[in-house]
């Protein structure tokens, strides 16, 4: 949708998190999607597609936006933040979140591509 865009604002490696052993490797993301219409706009839900450095692809699908659906109005944004265990050290993601319009149109808007990478890994 003209209007919509999505920023990913920071991508930060957290060591410390309590990963499964299968999924060592956690990454946070922070997100902010932006409304620069002139019509208010509701996240129904997204899809992120996720591949790692071995060629395995993850794609996850659901409701809403970190269980909410929000409404961004005209000049606003939502932020967020939210989490992606990886099995490598390096993974590629991005998506698309689909809504509806003020209208009850559908709108779609992409995620933009952003890497998760352990600092220093090899």
């Amino acid at each position: 949708m003209a209007g919509l865009k999505v920023t990913v604002d920071r991508v930060v490696f957290h060591a410390q998190a309590q990963a499964p052993p299968d999924r060592p490797y956690c990454f946070v993301y922070f997100i902010t999607i932006h409304n620069q219409s002139e019509i208010p706009v509701t996240i129904r839900g997204r899809k992120w597609v996720v591949r790692e450095d071995d060629g395995e692809i993850t794609a996850v699908e659901g409701d809403g936006v970190v269980g909410q659906n929000p409404l961004i109005h005209p000049g606003e944004s939502f932020s967020y933040n939210s989490f992606h265990f990886l099995r490598t050290k390096l993974a590629v993601a991005e998506g698309a979140y689909l809504g509806l319009d003020g209208d009850g149109r559908r709108v779609f808007t992409r995620i933009p591509r952003f890497r998760m990478e352990v600092p220093g890994g090899d």
